[in-house]
């Protein structure tokens, strides 16, 4: 069984329209500088058949900005991963490394005004 539309991260998944097509969101614009990122990195299992990742969310820039974003990460932590819907995996628990690599490389390094 085939399906016709596929779902985006809207939640949309069934339209009784035939001729509805999901937009994806362009974010073609350019990347925030690093000390503007608003990164947030956490530890996820669930629905990974118990194996552990690690998942970078709140990058504000272009796909192909997160995907080497990723990629460096993945090196870095010498282990797989993947990016996809605005998130980068990378596999296993890499929280640790992940943010020295982030604070090394000026993400997160924002002045507070007032503070």
């Amino acid at each position: 069984m085939s399906k016709k539309n596929k779902p985006d991260s809207h939640g949309f998944v069934y339209s009784t329209d035939p001729h509805f097509s999901f937009e994806e969101e362009r974010t073609d614009q350019p990347a925030l500088p690093p000390a503007q990122q608003k990164l947030r990195i956490w530890l996820e299992t669930k629905q990974r058949g118990g194996k552990a990742a690690t998942v970078i969310t709140g990058f504000s820039g272009a796909e192909k900005d997160l995907e080497e974003l990723g990629k460096k990460l993945k090196s870095f932590c010498g282990t797989g991963g993947s990016v996809k819907d605005g998130e980068a995996i990378i596999q296993g628990d890499q929280r640790d490394k992940v943010l020295q690599w982030l604070l090394k490389n000026g993400y997160g390094q924002s002045k507070k005004a007032g503070g």
